[in-house]
């Protein structure tokens, strides 16, 4: 199930005011609240439908923390959920408590017009403002949810825990169910606190108390191993594969070939005579036709629109794509399923089957052993994003029962560069880029040109130098961005005004846009290692080559020295040559890491390599 706005995503939320105060990494960051108490109970019925119930007591230590502790809110889904507010008060530390007044109450919903409902989101929030409030004062906020049906018939399933890095006074988290669902569930660094078994219905009780929180790294790349959180998982569901089975229960049928999806089908792959040219038109017409909308897999969430309302509003989410690139392949005679995924950074799900532990789904085609994930959008067809490279999957109505998706192949992602530069002797330049670019780089710089009008087009070269503080003229070229290809080239021309001092030094870098430098590679050299979790990871390879010519009035007297660096999964290579008043560059960075997941000793090891490297990279080029 989704999880709501509670005091614990206003920690969440506050976490950035500690990252910039906080102090050494052993000792505890700087805290700006302290939640005095974090209670959640869910109450479920024998249906899947349940009450969610939530109460936090923040206490405000620091002025900074006023602005964003002053507004609580409440999401939910305003067709299947009801919201009620128990208590909301301010509390001050001479004991008054001033209520929160009903004129400090705002609903925003998510509504359709007149009578119809919302086409894709009907999610509500509910806001409230407490009044007074001052540093020393506590706001307390309960309130509970009611959901009427359940995510999925007869089922219920959650995750539910406590950040490390955040002071908890008191933290509980409670389960009431019937005994007639049976149920299993597993908790991480809780102390269970009550198992009782009463009038057919059991009570599961978890505390947690964390009265000195320490600074956890700040990792996005991090990856989520829910063994090491401070969670409980819940569910009865048996196994994932029941959790696919109850999705496809109510979607696949979505997915039924009518006679204009027939039609439609034929009109896209006209001409096209093998399997995979005809997946491929179908997958690239979803995928540019049809935008993003909407929800994706989650509470009253989980079932597909019709497809003549997708094609009608040309707007659908991942369930909608998936479901209308799979009629629309079975009208030519292709056989495809659907696979639920992670699109976070979860690579192993926990042992308790929960629902929402796969959050997205897109197509799998046997015949051509290629998954399309048509919401992607600007993925080449037979490719799927990084974000879902190397992860567990749940098919949905085909033979496979498990799966994981394949890791990006190594040196799919490749970047080379070509610089010639001519220095004036007033130190202006003229110079030509010319960039080469293969797998997500290539998907990463089209998605960035897509949507560039020609006017914009023409002042690229003239703002990116304006940009660091240089007058520039110049043309930029490159290949229609828009195919959905795995491949990009761009270059431009340019003169730069004054851009060198003369005489002076400059260290050897790219002097346009580019997406993967080599110096990208080596800013691992004095980045944090985390030594206790995973990370998501992927391979690269990087080549730049310059060509700077100086004027004859100049001597270069000193350059950087030549250097390889060889290991594992990794190489360097540099060589600069001078002849005269010409200097030949040649850098390569080929990093060969075998992703998608990488350990803290890979990391370390990466880091320690790298640092062998940045040197190098520091070297400048002296001329006077």
């Amino acid at each position: 199930m989704l999880k709501h706005r509670s005091g614990r995503r206003l920690l969440a939320a506050l976490a950035m005011l500690c990252a910039f105060n906080a102090v050494a990494e052993e000792e505890a960051p700087e805290r700006f609240v302290q939640n005095e108490r974090d209670h959640t109970a869910y109450i479920v019925n024998a249906d899947g439908s349940y009450v969610e119930q939530r109460e936090w007591a923040l206490k405000v230590l620091k002025e900074q923390a006023l602005e964003a502790v002053k507004e609580a809110s409440i999401s939910y889904s305003t067709s299947i959920q009801k919201a009620e507010v128990l208590q909301a008060y301010t509390l001050k530390p001479d004991g008054r408590r001033i209520d929160v007044p009903k004129s400090n109450y705002q609903v925003q919903t998510n509504g359709g017009k007149g009578d119809g409902g919302p086409v894709f989101s009907d999610y509500s929030s509910l806001t409230v403002v407490f009044p007074e409030l001052a540093v020393g004062d506590t706001v307390v906020f309960s309130y509970k949810l009611v959901a009427s049906k359940p995510m999925f018939d007869g089922q219920f399933s959650v995750v539910d825990g406590f950040s490390s890095d955040t002071y908890y006074g008191d933290g509980r988290i409670s389960i009431d169910a019937p005994v007639s669902l049976q149920a299993q569930y597993q908790a991480w660094n809780l102390k269970q606190t009550r198992d009782e078994t009463k009038d057919g219905r059991r009570l599961l009780e978890w505390s947690y108390s964390n009265t000195a929180p320490k600074k956890n790294k700040d990792d996005a790349a991090a990856i989520y191993d829910i063994e090491k959180s401070i969670a409980v998982a819940y569910s009865t569901f048996r196994s994932y594969a029941d959790i696919a089975d109850a999705y496809g229960k109510r979607a696949l049928p979505k997915a039924a070939v009518t006679p204009r999806i027939q039609k439609l089908a034929d009109e896209i792959a006209a001409g096209k005579q093998q399997p995979r040219d005809v997946a491929k038109a179908l997958y690239e017409w979803v995928s540019t036709n049809i935008t993003y909308a909407g929800n994706c897999i989650g509470l009253g969430a989980v079932v597909p629109h019709d497809l003549d309302f997708i094609l009608d509003n040309k707007m659908g989410d991942c369930k909608d794509h998936a479901t209308l690139l799979q009629a629309l392949l079975a009208a030519k005679g292709i056989s495809s399923e659907q696979d639920l995924i992670n699109s976070g950074n979860l690579y192993t799900l926990p042992k308790i089957p929960v629902a929402s532990m796969v959050n997205h789904v897109f197509n799998y085609i046997p015949s051509l052993d290629l998954y399309a994930d048509a919401t992607a959008k600007g993925i080449p067809f037979g490719m799927l994003p990084i974000q879902s490279a190397g992860k567990p999957i749940l098919p949905v109505g085909g033979e496979r029962k498990e799966a994981r998706t394949p890791a990006w192949p190594l040196g799919s992602n490749r970047q080379r560069m070509s610089t010639v530069l001519k220095i004036q002797p007033d130190g202006s330049v003229t110079g030509k880029v010319k960039v080469e670019l293969n797998g997500m780089y290539a998907i990463a710089a089209r998605a960035g040109f897509r949507d560039v009008s020609k006017d914009t087009y023409k002042d690229v070269t003239k703002n990116f130098f304006q940009n660091m503080g240089l007058i520039a003229s110049g043309t930029f070229t490159s290949e229609d961005p828009k195919p959905l290809l795995d491949t990009y080239s761009y270059s431009s021309e340019f003169e730069v005004k004054e851009m060198l001092p003369i005489p002076g030094a400059f260290r050897i870098a790219p002097a346009f846009f580019n997406i993967s430098s080599v110096a990208h590679f080596a800013s691992s050299a004095t980045s944090e290692i985390d030594e206790k979790n995973d990370t998501s990871c992927v391979s690269g390879y990087s080549e730049e080559e310059y060509v700077y010519e100086f004027p004859e009035q100049v001597k270069v007297v000193a350059v950087p020295p030549d250097l390889a660096v060889a290991g594992d999964a990794l190489d360097y290579k540099a060589t600069y040559e001078l002849k005269g008043n010409v200097l030949k560059v040649k850098r390569v960075f080929d990093d060969r890491t075998p992703g998608s997941t990488c350990t803290p000793a890979f990391n370390k090891a990466y880091k320690e390599f790298t640092q062998k490297v940045l040197p190098n990279l520091k070297a400048q080029v002296v001329y006077q």
